[in-house]
């Protein structure tokens, strides 16, 4: 744990437009991968516009290591397909964590990520101070499919004992 610099909370929230992978639909499911962790969401059947509202915890040893956000379609009797994938960056979010913001008021936007060929937004992307909290809303458009988006939403969380960010 000692060089964990803490935790993100990743709520995703819902799939838009996905790509239809069975007869008529899919039946999505995030895969979010980093540094060798793994965690996933549950399968929302026969839907490709799902919404997941689940929350999602990795640990961040180095901020700059990519982030992967995959979708997949379960399948019963075969792999499951690609539904495609993103990246999320979470630089400028630490770069607004580092600023050492407090008491702003609920709603403040800090900064505004405008999409671009280095990042996979789909939409302008804020930075809000909320009840205390930093939180960074994001829309990922996903490659290597021929459409869907992915709602997303991290959170820092610091660690008792672990490095932070603040350096």
């Amino acid at each position: 744990m000692d060089d964990v610099l803490g935790l993100l909370r990743i709520r995703v929230r819902r799939g838009i437009n996905l790509a239809i992978r069975d007869t008529m639909s899919s039946d999505p499911y995030v895969v979010i991968t980093y540094g060798g962790q793994k965690v996933k969401t549950r399968v929302v059947k026969d839907n490709c516009n799902p919404l997941w509202d689940e929350e999602l915890t990795i640990s961040i040893k180095d901020p700059n290591e990519p982030i992967v956000v995959a979708v997949y379609d379960r399948d019963t009797f075969t792999g499951d397909d690609s539904m495609g994938n993103a990246e999320i960056d979470i630089k400028p979010y630490i770069e607004c964590l580092k600023m050492g913001l407090q008491g702003l008021p609920d709603g403040t936007k800090v900064d505004r990520v405008q999409p671009s060929r280095n990042n996979f937004l789909a939409d302008e992307s804020c930075v809000i101070w909320n009840k205390g909290k930093m939180t960074q809303d994001m829309i990922l458009r996903l490659r290597n499919v021929e459409c869907g988006e992915v709602e997303v939403q991290i959170e820092w969380i610091d660690l008792p004992g672990g490095k932070g960010i603040q350096n």
